[in-house]
């Protein structure tokens, strides 16, 4: 089983932009649905964006919609999600996830946890956004 790896997360102020990857490290890569979630300090975890396989459909969650776009270019394997317009409360861990099955859907990925079976997941990258 392929391990996801994020990259690109960092220290920003508020306004700023960064743009995260996720891809596959060694293994069999991942064209399956994929997406992101992300968890600041005690909190849960909370669903950020999610992509189908080619692309078709894309989900986000309420609090970035409009700032926050999700991405993917399959002959890298990799998934992107470009955030613009940070905001403090955008400061979390963010996670990379990918489902192990061709037939779940994006909108499934929203629903992922760390105990779905058919969910792989990330370490994570920090974005601290500074107000």
């Amino acid at each position: 089983q392929a391990q996801l790896v994020e990259s690109g997360g960092g220290l920003v102020q508020a306004g700023g932009s960064l743009r995260l990857a996720c891809a596959p490290s060694g293994g069999t890569a991942s064209t399956y649905a994929m997406g992101w979630f992300r968890q600041a300090p005690g909190k849960e975890r909370e669903f950020v964006a999610a992509i189908s396989w080619n692309g078709g459909k894309i989900y986000y969650g309420d609090s970035v919609k409009g700032r926050f776009t999700i991405s993917r270019d399959n002959a890298k394997y990799m998934v992107i999600m470009q955030m613009n317009s940070l905001r403090h409360e955008d400061t979390a861990v963010y996670y990379c996830t990918a489902a192990k099955s061709p037939w779940t859907q994006a909108s499934t990925v929203m629903t992922f946890t760390t105990d779905t079976d058919d969910a792989s997941w990330g370490q994570g990258t920090q974005v601290t956004v500074s107000s």
